[in-house]
């Protein structure tokens, strides 16, 4: 496995991978490696030669009343779970990402302005930034992304076709605990009980997909379901939506996402099921 600190030390890497033959596959992460990260990385290893990971914090994804600070960096313990499992890490510091300041914006549209854009305006603009960066230092073949962060990956998907950038970015399904709650780096913040309480979150999203397959009204169904949820978190959103455009369901809608995303104390959860349209 290969460290690289600097931008050019992962792009010369690249680079001379690419030179003989071998396609890269790319996992971005911020660390705090989980079974989630591991999955992404398994579905990275069936798609090409070589896996870079990369762990960096990226400072204009949280406003200045979220946990930048606080965000667990785990850098070590990652390292020790890497080592046996991708053939480069690239672990740069804001200076390599944003040598010129981090006051870019990028224009993410519609899909980046509804859902987590609502509550977090400044987030989604901040994860096209760095992802536009870090594709062109590491320039890979491959990416993949976790289906927790649908919208994200949509996004994500969008800003790559519009770019015309030729990378084909990959999913990864949601891993969750036992309980049903998804694998998140931000769990570890929640208490014990907390964790217990948590789990409601996707019992809900279970019990709407299996009315909807009984041919339960969504709208009812909604309202249930947002009663529900508040009994347990602060609710930021629920909603039913085409699974392709995040719009409102259609008789051309092929498959129906459920999204949540809730405040359990100070900890943001979100989680998403996607069905196909009965």
């Amino acid at each position: 496995m290969r460290l690289c600190h600097q931008n050019t030390q992962i792009t010369k890497l690249v680079n001379d991978w690419h030179a003989q033959g071998k396609a890269v596959a790319f996992v971005p992460t911020m660390g705090g490696l989980h079974q989630g990260h591991l999955s992404l990385i398994d579905i990275a290893k069936q798609k090409a030669d070589k896996v870079v990971v990369s762990i960096f914090v990226n400072p204009t994804q949280f406003s200045k009343n979220e946990d930048l600070d606080s965000y667990p960096r785990t850098l070590n313990a990652d390292l020790a779970v890497l080592s046996a499992n991708v053939d480069g890490v690239f672990i740069p510091d804001v200076k390599q990402i944003y040598p010129n300041g981090i006051n870019k914006h990028i224009d993410v549209g519609t899909i980046g302005q509804i859902l987590c854009g609502k509550t977090r305006p400044h987030f989604f603009n901040g994860v096209a930034q760095v992802v536009e960066i870090l594709f062109g230092i590491v320039h890979p073949d491959v990416a993949v992304f976790g289906q927790k962060d649908y919208q994200q990956l949509l996004l994500i998907k969008k800003m790559v076709k519009n770019l015309s950038l030729d990378i084909c970015i990959e999913s990864g399904k949601t891993i969750r605990e036992k309980s049903g709650l998804a694998v998140s780096t931000r769990n570890q913040y929640l208490s014990e009980s907390e964790t217990k309480i948590a789990a409601n979150l996707y019992k809900t999203l279970v019990y709407i997909k299996r009315e909807i397959l009984q041919n339960k009204k969504i709208n009812g169904l909604k309202q249930w379901a947002e009663f529900d949820l508040k009994q347990h978190f602060k609710l930021d959103y629920l909603e039913i939506l085409d699974a392709n455009t995040l719009r409102q369901i259609t008789s051309n809608t092929h498959q129906i996402i459920i999204l949540s995303a809730v405040l359990l104390g100070s900890v943001r959860l979100i989680d998403n099921i996607i069905l196909k349209k009965g």
